[in-house]
């Protein structure tokens, strides 16, 4: 039978219907990915600290890259890569671009994809293709580079793959509180936000405040901290599924995890994305995991044992590589920002022979670098205290997305170009005032203050911080490599030259000279990609001039709400930028400010000729291409060579068992041994090494992995030329694990109960 409609009922669905298309017209086309950029866990040096010391044994948690695309239905499109890795690669960039032009031709190339790195400094080296970036890793390890080109095509393949009509929101704030199960008692309140005030505000503290104060007292006097406290986020909201995704930016080095680490890690930052995409798996309220196979714990407690004694060790068996808990159908990524001279570690730098605090100026401890050390929050426990900064990130998060309502409307647009930093001529004021002049920058060099290190890792010998002088000896060290003649001296001052990295090309370049200066544009957000560390002082010049230039050239399309954010080593890596009177000081930045003394002014000058071209929509001049040095690359770390088990034992094979018929509560750390293969044999790339597994029925179930913030993967050789290795996993039970939990380790290790 026929339905009649009133005329008034279908001129109201056709409104609606025009008004859902008009509004999804105005939408763009966004889309997210995530890979597993994990790469070697065995033999290969952490990249980061450059300590020859610090050589990869296990998984803390796996590292991944993350991905968004935002495109115009009909129009330009941007691609962002935020990789749990130290730094962007220029290698890796150029060998992602050529992948991307021959899977989807010219629609991805340099212009408009950024590739930008974490800074954890818990991540295998070897992947950069300039000298003075492999010294410690003993050259270019192949397997750290292709995993980063591998999962960083991945992630933007999924990205473009899932393009669908999307809105995307823009939230940012210094927070002053953070939700509380929605629940204020009205007897504690003012006592709970003050705690949550301070929680939330330290997550990074000024490592070098000697040269922060050597800037302008006015300029200091307009900011109330010294390090920049606010996060910027981007929600990504599809039409029809919803969140899919979200991406922040905040200023804080990735080295909560120490120079003597071993394990691999994504470090605060990739802690902080694990436990938001977790927390939004859950569904933001409920627990991810359960389990129900006993109702009552109390009274079956000896029935539980029973069951578990009845599971015993397995012979051998091996791991299914793809056994993996995450899923990632939501991404969310904490990207980096000018961290320069932000620590984590927060409760201040010590000296660890006396305890008292280190020397302002230098950082030093009776004239000792190497004993003057920050302290995290969780401190002795640098696990902790990645843990802390990471969740205090992660609050921050949580409440910008869930407050987000401020949507990104108009034009998507890029603009790049190659700039050789070498020899690049500055319009600078004239010192004392009176017009202005031109000067150049110099060729890459680093002073002695470099070789100092920092407060989150120092260095070694008599070097120290805030040296602008030098020493003769180390002069004439220096000069075996090469000696910097008298016009690179003169470009550099106040910094006395250590290493002459620019002039270096033995056996091929020691350091970077053209580097890769980029613009993206959605709607009122710019972001401003940076092959560096900017310091807090010079991120905030950056960000101040791009935006006034922005609105003094288009106040139509950009005013005051204009967004501008900084995404730090991104594209390749150059090491820092600091400001002109930062550098004077000579701290470990400023003696690590490459092209000297006027870098930063050189980047305000290109950044402002790329918005230029991008309010007039003009293609700027490519500019001389970064050399492809993959060919010239040297590698000195040896293969795996054997691997062996004792007679009658099998790889896979439970070496220390957990204890028959054990109870553990939660809180409590179990351990397990197995013998094992050499983890560079496979790398379990989108898999585990290890799984923590409850059995639901007659079936073993992974709950947990080596992806998850409660379990260790360690490996380990009993002598250095051994050719069997050990496999240690190391479960700290979570409160999200299930009581009356019947628990093994792959199925493999003897079961036990949890309570």
């Amino acid at each position: 039978m026929a339905v009649s409609i009133p005329l008034s009922f279908q001129i109201l669905l056709l409104l609606l219907l025009t008004r859902a298309v008009l509004s999804s017209s105005s939408e763009y086309l966004i889309g997210v990915g995530s890979y597993d950029i994990t790469g070697p866990a065995a033999d290969v040096n952490m990249m980061g600290y450059a300590n020859s010391e610090q050589i990869a044994s296990g998984i803390h948690f796996r590292l991944r890259a993350r991905a968004f695309i935002v495109a115009e239905p009909q129009g330009n499109r941007v691609a962002f890569v935020n990789l749990d890795a130290c730094m962007a690669s220029q290698i890796v960039t150029i060998k992602v671009l050529e992948r991307l032009k021959a899977r989807y031709g010219d629609l991805y190339t340099e212009k408009n994809v950024a590739i930008s790195g974490i800074h954890t400094h818990a991540g295998p080296g070897g992947y950069l293709q300039y000298v003075t970036y492999i010294v410690t890793s003993l050259g270019f390890v192949r397997q750290s580079f292709d995993v980063l080109v591998d999962g960083i095509e991945q992630a933007i393949m999924q990205a473009h793959q899932s393009l669908r009509p999307g809105s995307v929101f823009i939230n940012k704030g210094t927070l002053s509180f953070v939700f509380f199960n929605n629940v204020f008692l009205n007897s504690t309140i003012l006592c709970v936000c003050v705690w949550i005030l301070g929680d939330l505000l330290d997550a990074g503290v000024n490592r070098s405040p000697s040269s922060y104060l050597n800037n302008p007292e006015a300029e200091r006097s307009k900011y109330k901290y010294n390090v920049d406290k606010e996060m910027t986020l981007l929600k990504f909201v599809d039409s029809k599924l919803g969140p899919i995704g979200s991406f922040n930016w905040f200023a804080t080095h990735g080295t909560s995890m120490s120079r003597t680490n071993s394990l691999i890690s994504g470090d605060n930052k990739g802690a902080a994305a694990r436990f938001m995409e977790d927390w939004f798996e859950s569904g933001q309220k409920i627990p991810r995991r359960v389990s129900t196979i006993v109702s009552d714990l109390s009274t079956n407690h000896s029935r539980l044992l029973d069951i578990a004694a009845s599971y015993k060790s397995s012979k051998g068996q091996s791991l299914d590589a793809k056994v993996r808990v995450r899923k990632e159908p939501f991404v969310s990524a904490f990207c980096q920002s000018n961290c320069g001279d932000v620590s984590p570690n927060v409760l201040g730098t010590f000296c660890i022979d006396t305890g008292l605090p280190c020397d302002f100026n230098h950082s030093t401890c009776n004239g000792k670098n190497e004993l003057c050390y920050g302290r995290g929050p969780g401190y002795p426990d640098e696990f902790e205290s990645t843990r802390i900064i990471g969740e205090r990130q992660f609050k921050m998060a949580v409440e910008l997305f869930n407050k987000a309502t401020e949507k990104l409307r108009g034009k998507i647009g890029y603009q790049h170009e190659y700039v050789d930093f070498s020899n690049l001529e500055v319009t600078v004021p004239k010192a004392g005032g009176g017009g202005s002049e031109t000067v150049k920058t110099c060729p890459a060099a680093m002073g002695f203050g470099f070789a100092a290190g920092t407060t989150d890792g120092p260095g070694a010998f008599d070097f120290k911080q805030g040296d602008d002088k030098g020493n003769a000896f180390w002069r004439l060290v220096r000069n075996v490599l090469t000696t910097p003649g008298p016009d690179q001296i003169q470009c550099q001052k106040p910094k006395p030259i250590l290493l002459d990295t620019g002039e270096m090309k033995t056996p091929y370049d020691w350091a970077p000279s053209i580097l890769p200066v980029q613009m993206f544009h959605i709607g009122q957000l710019i972001i401003l990609s940076v092959p560096g560390e900017f310091t807090t002082m010079a991120g905030r010049r950056l960000r101040d001039a791009v935006k006034s230039f922005l609105i003094s050239l288009d106040s139509k399309q950009f005013d005051n709400n204009l967004h501008v954010v900084i995404a730090g080593l991104t594209n390749t890596y150059s090491q820092y930028i600091t400001t002109y009177e930062e550098y004077e000081v000579q701290r470990y930045e400023g003696a690590s400010t490459l092209y000297g003394p006027h870098t930063l002014t050189a980047y305000i000058q290109e950044f402002k000729k790329l918005a230029t071209a991008l309010v007039n929509g003009q293609t700027l001049p490519r500019g001389p291409q970064p050399p492809d040095l993959l060919d010239n690359q040297i590698s000195l770390l040896t293969p795996v060579v054997v691997d062996s088990t004792p007679l009658g034992v099998n790889f896979g094979d439970v070496k220390t068992d957990v204890p028959p018929k054990s109870t553990f509560v939660r809180g409590q750390q179990v351990n397990a041994t197995f013998w094992s293969g050499c983890p560079r044999n496979d790398l379990m790339t989108e898999g585990s090494f290890a799984v923590v597994e409850t059995m639901r029925g007659e079936k073993w179930v992974p709950v947990y992995d080596d992806d998850d913030f409660s379990v260790k993967f360690k490996w380990s050789r009993p002598g250095k030329l051994s050719s069997e290795s050990h496999a240690t996993v190391e479960w700290r039970i979570p409160e999200s694990a299930v009581a009356g939990s019947i628990t093994s380790f792959s199925g493999s290790s003897s079961a036990f109960v949890v309570v």
